[in-house]
């Protein structure tokens, strides 16, 4: 096999184990809550990437770093492997599991405004149409496609996977800026993750352990779904067009509305479909300014 060809390989693997996220998630938090899913699941996801460190030998990297980079390192944890979660199971424990990860995954579109004040990027006219067009998906989920009715569902579900997307994308735009090693920076988030929750779990006094019947989905979620999961993901930018990755890579809510019709017999509704439809259209519109920029040498629309 190829190296082009392992590198989509393990992309698909991504795929299959993030578009899980949402039955994973339903199913512990019918004995959880977010707090307690989290924090048992980072633990599992600190093991499993601690193991890629030591088992690729990178404990030196790791201590070249030292306390300002491994600080750094720990708030980008909190961001992305605390807060994100924290807001996304919270999503999937007030609204249905197809919403809130289709919400949760606005977050492209998020980074390209964010982009604008934190890294000085220009607000082009395809910017705005992107930005425009995955916000009107937004409306159509949130509404479920009754706007004179200005029927709002769920809305603190959908709020706490829109505000989810917001944070990830912040995570984001702050991690472009480190240059640190993709393996060492993962386990340093999750430490920090572990940390967090860790600390959380003591504030709100939980001391029980989960029920015997969900440690198996627990294992899933922190081995597989948060730890595993990012090694295909680091494998699958070594040797496949980066710009071609990032956009197969929105096929996971729609898988995962396949998954959730299956394990957990969630009615799919039609808004959802076209909120996705509109969502995607959005960032393939901001995308199609990397194709067709350089043949202008301009930005198309701008």
């Amino acid at each position: 096999m190829s190296l082009p060809a392992r590198s989509y390989f393990n992309l698909a693997l991504c795929i299959l184990l993030w578009a899980s996220i949402p039955v994973a998630s339903k199913t512990i938090l019918e004995e959880l809550d977010n707090l307690q899913m989290l924090f048992w699941s980072t633990v599992f996801s600190v093991l499993a990437l601690a193991a890629l460190v030591v088992g690729q030998g990178k404990i030196s990297t790791l201590k070249s770093y030292g306390l300002p980079g491994i600080l750094s390192l720990g708030w980008l944890g909190f961001l992305g492997a605390f807060l994100y979660y924290i807001l996304l199971y919270g999503a999937f424990a007030r609204t249905s599991a197809a919403e809130g990860f289709i919400l949760a995954y606005t977050w492209p579109i998020m980074v390209s405004v964010l982009a604008v004040p934190l890294l000085g990027e220009r607000l082009t006219v395809a910017r705005i149409l992107a930005v425009a067009t995955s916000f009107f998906g937004v409306v159509v989920i949130v509404t479920r496609g009754r706007f004179v009715e200005l029927s709002v569902t769920s809305l603190p579900g959908n709020l706490m996977a829109l505000c989810g997307a917001f944070v990830f994308a912040l995570f984001s735009i702050q991690g472009k800026r480190v240059g640190y090693d993709l393996t060492v920076a993962a386990f340093v988030y999750f430490v920090a993750a572990l940390f967090c929750s860790g600390v959380a779990m003591a504030f709100v006094g939980f001391t029980t352990l989960p029920p015997l019947h969900i440690w198996g989905w627990i294992l899933y979620n922190g081995l597989l779904v948060n730890g595993i999961s990012y090694l295909f993901w680091f494998k699958a930018l070594q040797h496949a067009d980066t710009f071609v990755v990032s956009n197969l890579l929105y096929l996971t809510p729609a898988l995962s509305l396949l998954f959730v019709r299956l394990f957990l017999d969630e009615p799919t509704h039609l808004s959802a479909l076209l909120g996705l439809l509109l969502i995607v259209a959005g960032i393939l519109l901001q995308s199609w300014q990397k194709i067709l920029g350089p043949a202008l040498g301009k930005d198309p629309l701008d």
